[in-house]
């Protein structure tokens, strides 16, 4: 009777081990698909955002959010609790360790110090402690104003867009060069806290209603500044914000607009070549490392497919690190990800930009766009560019330079530029 009680636990207890080992296995395979609530540590503020796993145990994959557009990883590798993942196309890298269900490790981009990075699997939101539900959040969404800002582009103001949705919030700075992408966030504690992280542009958000109606922020822990209503604005005498086709100019509009910068080949090419007479050219001053050029670039590409037939061609000069003049693979990638066929040409590294574009005048911003008539000389210039996080003034930017083009377009008859 023992030995038969002690052979039937033998058995069973050999039966689970193999058993165990594959739940394990399983799980180990299954540990990082997902959604991930995430930090990067920037000059010692901790960034919150969400970050998706997914792909194999062996060829992970992880993914950035700006609002709903996603950057997904280009490749990745793991060996046990290690892992690296890569997005060839901002030049970063992922590396984490997985332990006790959480990754610690740095992300690496070309541009800059590592930023710590730690991240556990997301939980679902919580309502209130206790199950009590907190305070209805105040009101804050519109467009808004910043006056007293630090700006080293000459501006006067900012403009703050908010998208409100019960306690929680979306909201982007707008700047004469483009926005901070969606910086997202709730109401907790008496204030909305807002961030963004999408592999670029780190940045923390946290706006408090005043008594007076006005939105008291603190960017990045430190940064304070208040936000108004553009009618108060405008009954103070205040300015408004800059107007992207005003920014930037020419010194001499009456002369051709000249480039000649070598291509990802090595060929040199310039504004006097067959290709571009008789042609509407959009200049645009770029560089793959520039957050706010990534979100121009499928705008660029989308006007490009659309028009070309029509005669429309654009260059862009892409000035990069020196590496990346040398081997342009983050800048190939970036071509590849947003689809760019037009001309893509090496301009040089940044600091050599303002020598090489000698023309312009006021240039000062990432990206900035000129827009050339048929005849080579310069009829508009549009600086900076804002992503979707700006809402409204987003879709009306890019109607109002989607009219320029086809104006440009529609003067068929010129004198054009020998």
């Amino acid at each position: 009777m023992k030995f038969t009680t002690v052979l039937l636990v033998v058995l069973v207890v050999s039966c689970a081990v193999p058993l165990v080992s594959a739940q394990a296995v399983t799980l180990s395979a299954q540990a990082l698909t997902g959604t991930w609530q995430a930090t990067v540590k920037v000059n010692g503020l901790d960034i919150p955002f969400r970050i998706e796993f997914g792909g194999s145990d062996s060829t992970p994959q992880a993914t950035f959010f700006n609002g709903d557009e996603r950057f997904l990883s280009t490749s990745g590798k793991r060996d046990g609790g290690s892992l690296e993942i890569n997005w060839e196309y901002l030049a970063a890298t992922l590396n984490a360790s997985l332990k006790d269900g959480e990754l610690d490790g740095q992300y690496t981009r070309a541009r800059g110090t590592p930023y710590p990075f730690h991240a556990r699997p997301a939980e679902g939101r919580r309502v209130g402690i206790d199950g009590i539900a907190p305070a209805a959040p105040p009101r804050i969404e519109g467009v808004w104003e910043i006056h007293d800002i630090a700006s080293g582009k000459g501006e006067k103001a900012w403009r703050l867009i908010v998208h409100q949705n019960g306690d929680h919030a979306s909201a982007a700075i707008l700047r004469i060069d483009g926005d901070t992408g969606t910086l997202d966030g709730s109401f907790h504690d008496g204030k909305f806290t807002l961030s963004h992280f999408s592999g670029m542009r780190p940045a923390l958000l946290e706006i408090t209603l005043a008594a007076d109606g006005t939105l008291n922020l603190v960017l990045n822990g430190k940064n304070k500044m208040t936000a108004i209503s553009p009618a108060v604005a405008r009954a103070k005498g205040l300015p408004e914000p800059d107007d992207p086709s005003r920014h930037t100019g020419v010194k001499d509009a009456s002369e051709p607009f000249r480039f000649s910068f070598p291509d990802l080949n090595g060929k040199l090419v310039s504004n006097t070549d067959a290709r571009f007479k008789g042609k509407v050219v959009l200049v645009n001053i770029t560089g793959s490392w520039c957050p706010n050029c990534h979100d121009e670039a499928p705008f660029l590409a989308e006007i490009y497919r659309k028009y070309r037939a029509q005669g429309l061609e654009i260059v862009a000069l892409s000035f990069e690190e020196a590496d990346q003049l040398t081997d342009p693979t983050r800048l190939r990638a970036f071509l590849a990800r947003y689809g760019i066929e037009y001309t893509v040409l090496l301009g040089g590294t940044t600091d050599e930009a303002h020598a090489k574009l000698s023309q312009a005048l006021n240039w000062d911003a990432w990206p900035t766009t000129f827009l050339l008539g048929r005849d080579g000389r310069v009829r508009n210039v549009h600086t900076g560019f804002p992503s979707k996080a700006s809402g409204d003034l987003y879709t009306q930017a890019t109607r109002e330079f989607t009219e320029q083009v086809e104006r440009l377009l529609a003067e068929v008859d010129c004198h054009c530029a020998e």
